[in-house]
């Protein structure tokens, strides 16, 4: 499991430049305005060889004067709860002020592992002045500046040293492991009693990795079947938005340990950002995944027409994941899920004959015209499947930087129409080799 990381504190000190400093790309909007950062973002990262998961928040009010100044409080309590290091992000410039007073507090009665950033201290002048922020009383305060990149270097070295301490990985039964994922009010109880319930017997319940969850073993027919359940789960003082972003987070941890995530949606809804950002995750994850549309008995003909372009619009970014239309509540389409999650988990174990590879990068080169820069044209030498879960492959290029993302969604669309690998992402890895290598490899 990878640790979590919270980046916490007041508006526009600059804790989304921060973020994308320590994750190495510009991913959170960035403006110079309070409040700009209204949802919590999230990322994988490396900080000293760690992997871990960041969490960019909005600026925190610990006494809200607005509905979404309540809602992104809870927000970040829902992020405070499940990190496992927070850093509290304050400004050189503004000096200790009363809110930092607030949040210092809401920290420190938390228990969790905290970091003192002092942002925005970009000269020597300001650095002097950090001393002031000891008062706090949440550690010894690290000068920093997010946007030149002064003093990350520390501040990744105190991160990395409160990290939780590695556990060995044990070896697990053969069997695939599927997690119920999605916002909260979208059905997923439901669908865990649907699938539990139909005459298939629970074998044991072992504890989940995930705080307040089981995960269940069941058997369908001779297959034995691990669910993650992320289902159903609230915690005492979390409502509305802090509900629904807690469950972000338990979302992202089941998918790290899942082969192939069923990300439930509500069809009474139009899908929202949230969907949307859970099935990225599950993208970014490299994990299979089985789109259920639940509720479907809750809408019209017509509207489920409208809905089904809706959803094609919407996640065109996974096109090789297609909707499974349900209602748990009455059972329906339930017949098909399993087998086809069963179905994603076995493509994702899908692996290629050299023959079957070498045939198709012939075909491939024949049928598309290959990236060209001046008088410098893309060529493929050979590929080669490197590992399942997902399906991996390396394709040997005289230049990888000539390999365009179109010529990628090429290579990719031209594998499934041959292979398959439905509901499973495919990982491309195009490496440099000379076409001297190869004549003297073959």
């Amino acid at each position: 499991m990878k640790p979590i990381v919270a980046i916490v504190g007041r508006a526009n000190v600059g804790k989304s430049t921060l973020f994308n400093r320590l994750l190495g790309e510009p991913v959170a909007i960035i403006e110079d305005l309070p409040g700009t950062t209204r949802d919590r973002i999230f990322g994988d990262t490396s900080i000293k060889e760690r992997e871990m998961t960041l969490v960019d928040t909005g600026g925190l009010e610990t006494k809200p004067t607005s509905v979404l100044g309540g809602k992104v409080k809870l927000q970040v309590e829902a992020a405070i709860a499940e990190a496992d290091v927070i850093i509290f992000v304050v400004d050189s410039r503004d000096g200790v002020i009363s809110t930092d007073w607030e949040i210092a507090h809401l920290l420190r009665s938390s228990g969790k592992p905290v970091v003192l950033a002092v942002n925005k201290a970009d000269n020597p002048h300001l650095e002097q002045q950090i001393a002031d922020f000891y008062q706090l009383g949440i550690g010894i305060p690290l000068a920093i500046s997010a946007y030149h990149g002064r003093g990350i270097n520390r501040l990744s070295d105190v991160v990395a040293s409160l990290l939780p301490p590695l556990i060995p990985v044990l070896s697990e039964p053969d069997r695939p492991k599927l997690a119920i994922v999605g916002r909260p009010n979208v059905g997923k109880s439901t669908l865990l009693n649907a699938i539990l319930g139909e005459e298939r017997a629970i074998v044991d319940q072992i504890p989940g990795t995930t705080r307040d969850a089981l995960d269940s073993v069941f058997h369908y027919d001779s297959q034995e079947i691990v669910l993650i359940d992320t289902a159903g789960i609230r915690r005492r003082g979390h409502i509305d938005a802090g509900i629904e972003y807690y469950g972000v987070i338990r979302a992202l941890r089941a998918i790290e340990r899942c082969d192939v995530a069923l990300l439930v949606i509500d069809a009474t809804e139009l899908i929202t950002a949230q969907d949307l950002h859970i099935a990225g995750y599950i993208k970014e994850a490299l994990k299979g995944m089985v789109l259920v549309v639940n509720k479907w008995d809750l809408i019209s003909e017509k509207q489920k027409n409208e809905y089904r372009q809706h959803l094609e619009q919407r996640f065109k970014f996974m096109p090789y994941a297609p909707p499974f239309y349900v209602s748990a509540i009455l059972r329906q389409g339930m017949d098909r899920l399993i087998p086809e999650a069963l179905l994603v988990w076995q493509e994702r174990q899908k692996q290629l004959s050299q023959t079957e590879i070498d045939e198709f990068v012939k075909r491939a080169a024949i049928t598309e015209i290959l990236p060209q820069a001046g008088p410098k044209r893309l060529k493929v030498y050979g590929a080669s499947q490197t590992k399942t879960s997902p399906p991996t492959f390396v394709f040997s290029v005289n230049e990888p930087r000539l390999v365009h993302f179109s010529y990628q969604r090429f290579l990719e669309n031209k594998l499934r129409q041959a292979f398959g690998f439905q509901g499973t992402p495919i990982r491309l890895i195009f490496k440099k080799v000379s076409g001297k290598r190869i004549k003297e490899g073959g």
